[in-house]
């Protein structure tokens, strides 16, 4: 298992649709990679100045929408994964 640190998270890529909606089928060339995932595990929290922990906003399971450029895509398990700041996350999905 993997556990990220201090205020990163580990984000499961939502994929999009595979048609248009006329019923096209798009071509994976073509497709933009989704900016919506799902929170894996979350770190602890960055320090403050004074060395107090910072409170995550997300947590696992939260569906969230994050920038275009963010995070850095790893492997774990055979699995694509995303890891990024918190601060990347731009807003958590009802």
């Amino acid at each position: 298992m993997f556990s990220p640190l201090h205020d990163r998270v580990l984000v499961r890529r939502i994929e999009g649709d595979e048609k248009t909606s006329g019923g096209l089928i798009i071509p994976d060339n073509a497709k933009e990679k989704p900016q919506e995932g799902e929170v894996v595990s979350v770190g602890a929290g960055a320090r403050d100045e004074s060395g107090k922990r910072i409170k995550m906003d997300v947590k696992a399971g939260d569906k969230v929408l994050f920038g275009k450029w963010s995070g850095t895509e790893i492997k774990i398990d055979g699995e694509d994964l995303m890891i990024m700041k918190e601060g990347d996350i731009l807003g958590i999905l009802a």
